[in-house]
């Protein structure tokens, strides 16, 4: 039987797009270049259903190459192929979790992966402070959503901050200012994961003044030999965010490997042609191996049971559990209830009671909500207690005087305008 697989693009003729074509061509496949934006959905008790053109769509993989424009709709789309049972080589919350750089920033550092200090600004008059949460200028002014540094700037003063932020907030509501790493200026490693392992690397030069190292921007290419802690951390990253597929982005500091950026729709172009490798052939390779596997929510699977769902409880919120063991706070039996603890970046399933808990400890429960809560709240109850016992006279708080840069700017904001009104 015929494999069939999708692709969707808007970019039939794209470099990228006509490789994948190629090689799904090569392994016997049939393959169709489908518009996303031509595609509609619908969804009902009697069934979900995909059309192009009035006609049902029927694939058994999708290969999704979503455009940053085009994002929304198309992890619609993605998400109705994974609600039907087909397989995504990319999941729709894997492509979400990517394309918001704060949100994906947000969880790679929960999970350990070193990354630049960043900030998120709503308003430009907090710049200032955002620049010394960062380490001072230069520092990197960035749209919270993009690819292909498309509304990236580096900043060489406050005041060029400042502007650069304002010209952002003009069309975003937010705007994010990133630690620069000089020794890191012009370069960085990109990383093509598939399925889980590294099949290709490259490192990427800027042409000429220009700070941001993309190969649509003119930047060069070169191959080079991965370090392991630069494949374990972009493995892990790709794994993190949700993506079969993935063009991890490092940059090569003196703290080691910090991540940058992961891109769900990564262009094959520069990285073939820099390494030799058949990136393509490796995409589709997985594609095949793995299509028979559905996606799986599960969050929705765990909450799906009624009354019963997933607690965490972050340990260095309470003192009174460090050094303790596991076996002294609670015991486990037969009631459905699993526990895990988080801890360094990996999990321990089933932990024994013998372990013993550390500050940077997570616990991990699944079970019925209301038994969860009869079992670990007598544990935590000191803390708790604590927190709610009122001062005797209430603190002040410490709000930072503006700095006289921010004071300046903000006699200039137009009046006008409401997103620099005065306050």
């Amino acid at each position: 039987m015929t494999l069939r697989v999708a692709i969707l693009s808007r970019g039939p003729r794209l470099y990228s797009t006509r490789r994948l074509v190629d090689e799904a061509n090569a392994l016997g496949c049939s393959v169709d270049i489908l518009d996303p934006m031509k595609l509609s959905v619908t969804v009902g008790n009697d069934g979900r259903r995909i059309l192009h053109e009035g006609w049902n769509v029927e694939v058994d993989a999708v290969v999704p190459r979503i455009g940053y424009s085009i994002t929304s709709h198309g992890v619609t789309i993605a998400r109705q192929f994974e609600r039907m049972g087909t397989y995504v080589a990319n999941s729709s919350s894997g492509i979400q979790n990517s394309r918001d750089k704060l949100h994906a920033t947000q969880v790679l550092s929960a999970n350990h992966i070193p990354v630049p200090t960043t900030a998120l600004v709503r308003d430009w008059r907090d710049v200032d402070r955002a620049i010394r949460q960062v380490g001072g200028v230069p520092c990197v002014i960035k749209a919270p959503e993009g690819t292909q540094g498309t509304g990236v700037y580096l900043a060489h003063t406050e005041r060029e901050a400042s502007e650069l932020a304002w010209k952002v907030l003009e069309n975003a509501e937010r705007v994010l200012v990133q630690e620069y790493i000089q020794e890191s200026h012009g370069r960085d490693v990109r990383v093509l994961v598939v399925g889980g392992k590294v099949v290709a690397s490259m490192r990427r030069r800027a042409h000429g003044r220009e700070f941001r190292s993309n190969f649509h921007l003119g930047g060069s290419v070169e191959d080079i030999d991965l370090p392991d802690d630069y494949a374990r951390i972009a493995c892990k990253a790709a794994r993190l965010l949700g993506l079969d597929v993935a063009g991890v982005d490092l940059l090569e500091s003196s703290r080691g490997p910090l991540l940058l950026e992961v891109n769900s729709s990564p262009g094959l172009e520069g990285i073939e042609k820099a390494t030799g490798i058949n990136v393509a052939g490796h995409i589709m390779s997985h594609v095949v191996e793995s299509h028979a596997f559905a996606p799986l929510d599960l969050n929705q699977l765990l909450s799906n049971k009624e009354g019963h769902g997933t607690l965490s409880l972050k340990v260095r919120k309470y003192p009174e559990l460090v050094g303790r063991r596991l076996g002294d706070l609670m015991t486990f039996d037969d009631d459905g209830t699993i526990a895990a603890i988080g801890r360094a970046g990996a999990h321990i399933w089933n932990p024994s009671g013998d372990l013993v808990l550390r500050e940077a400890d997570e616990l991990i429960f699944y079970g019925e909500i209301n038994v969860l809560h009869q079992r670990i709240r007598p544990l935590i109850q000191q803390t708790i207690d604590a927190r709610f016992t009122a001062p005797e006279k209430p603190q002040p708080w410490n709000v930072e005087p503006p700095s006289e840069h921010e004071a300046a700017w903000a006699a200039k904001a137009p009046e006008h305008h409401w997103r620099y009104r005065r306050r």
